[in-house]
């Protein structure tokens, strides 16, 4: 052995190389100038749609923990045997999350169809 050490790849891993080496610069698509401000409309429908959902979500997260401090006696309240203090943040905000997900993915689609 020499002590040479030697880089080892496979045919595709050298193709796909060479393939990113001789590609010029990715740029993105200019938009047709008439279609612009409705790009833009669209997106800031789109951001304040998303920002109402984040809203949601946030008041959902910390809101449940402030509502069970809030009123100690739920805390007393047992569904099950297991009380309601332990159930409330493992079983309502997951399918809350997925819940308010399609909400806003159906709004924000309806956003593009108008």
């Amino acid at each position: 052995m020499t002590g040479r050490r030697v880089t080892v790849t496979s045919p595709q891993t050298r193709l796909a190389h060479a393939r990113r080496r001789y590609r010029g610069r990715w740029r993105p698509t200019t938009l047709d100038p008439a279609e612009a401000p409705k790009a833009v409309a669209l997106y800031r429908v789109q951001l304040r749609g998303a920002a109402l959902a984040l809203g949601l979500l946030l008041t959902l997260i910390f809101g449940l923990p402030l509502l069970l401090a809030l009123w100690p006696q739920l805390v007393d309240v047992r569904v099950f045997g297991i009380p309601l203090a332990w159930l409330a943040p493992v079983l309502v905000p997951f399918p809350a999350m997925v819940a308010l997900g399609f909400w806003h993915l159906r709004r924000a689609e309806r956003a593009e169809d108008e």
